[in-house]
């Protein structure tokens, strides 16, 4: 059998090769370098403010503050609108004298409290959370939790019982999250109207709904559009509210001085003096 020859690149081809893959690496590089340009210039407020905490930030605070870069950023493109925070017994014992913006940097104009959940629950720290946010400026909300699998009038009935709203304040909230287990959608919604209804019934203003994004566009959008809609959506490529979005609750990470821990952040799509014509009117 005849050996088959090996032809070999002559030296003038191999500098060709060479000098493709060289171009080839130095497009790519290229191409990474203007990427991550771009990417720093939109998100220059967020990693400014990320850069300043470098020096005082540690450990966990140091690796929390890595989500602020987003939350400023958004903040910062959305100066025309309003701040507000939504708190629970989750953020545990606050310091509500060090409350006063997101960030050192962004005033806090309206503030939800977590109030009920179910038939029967109150959150642990709802008296005293309501009652320090009445001693503000800030605007102040109540928010029930609803859940899937308990009686929907007795929810509502559990949520007037324990809120007592005042003229100035934000409508009620109902907050649903969960999908049922032992019903079907048509029956949920069902119960979310009643709740609605009674609670609309009782305080004399409509509810606003709360739902997440997905959640409230699979299930929700048909029977439940005529709602003041507040919508949580953390989606870090998600940079401006749709206009059907009255609230946009855009972060659960966000950091607040006298807040130990991550608080939720969200946008009005409005003005305060918007916010204002939604609230509780004044009794003449």
């Amino acid at each position: 059998m005849k050996k088959k020859k090996v032809q070999r690149k002559k030296s003038g081809e191999i500098t060709d090769d060479n000098g493709k893959r060289w171009k080839y690496i130095a497009f790519s590089g290229a191409f990474i370098l203007l990427v991550l340009l771009a990417f720093a210039w939109h998100y220059r407020a967020g990693i400014r403010y990320y850069l300043s905490t470098l020096g005082k930030a540690r450990g966990t605070a140091h690796k929390e503050a890595k989500y602020d870069i987003r939350n400023v950023e958004i903040m910062s493109s959305h100066s025309d609108k309003i701040f507000g925070l939504d708190i629970s017994q989750y953020q545990g014992d606050i310091n509500w004298i060090e409350v006063n913006t997101i960030n050192d940097q962004f005033p806090i104009d309206f503030i939800f409290v977590r109030a009920t959940m179910g038939e029967s629950k109150v959150d642990d720290r709802f008296d005293d959370n309501w009652k320090a946010v009445a001693t503000r400026a800030n605007l102040r909300g109540a928010y029930h939790y609803f859940r899937p699998n308990e009686n929907s009038v007795k929810q509502a009935k559990n949520f007037i019982r324990t809120v007592k709203l005042e003229s100035g304040d934000l409508p009620p909230v109902l907050d649903i999250e969960e999908l049922p287990k032992h019903q079907s959608m048509d029956s949920l919604k069902v119960g979310l109207k009643r709740w609605l209804d009674e609670v609309e019934s009782h305080y004399r203003v409509k509810p606003i709904l709360y739902s997440g994004d997905k959640y409230y566009t699979d299930f929700l959008q048909k029977e439940f559009s005529n709602y003041i809609l507040w919508i949580a959506n953390y989606n870090f490529w998600v940079e401006d509210l749709k206009d059907h979005w009255n609230f946009w609750q855009f972060s659960e990470k966000g950091t607040v001085r006298g807040i130990n821990g991550n608080v939720d952040l969200n946008i009005f799509n409005g003005t305060i003096e918007e916010l204002e014509e939604i609230t509780i009117p004044f009794k003449n």
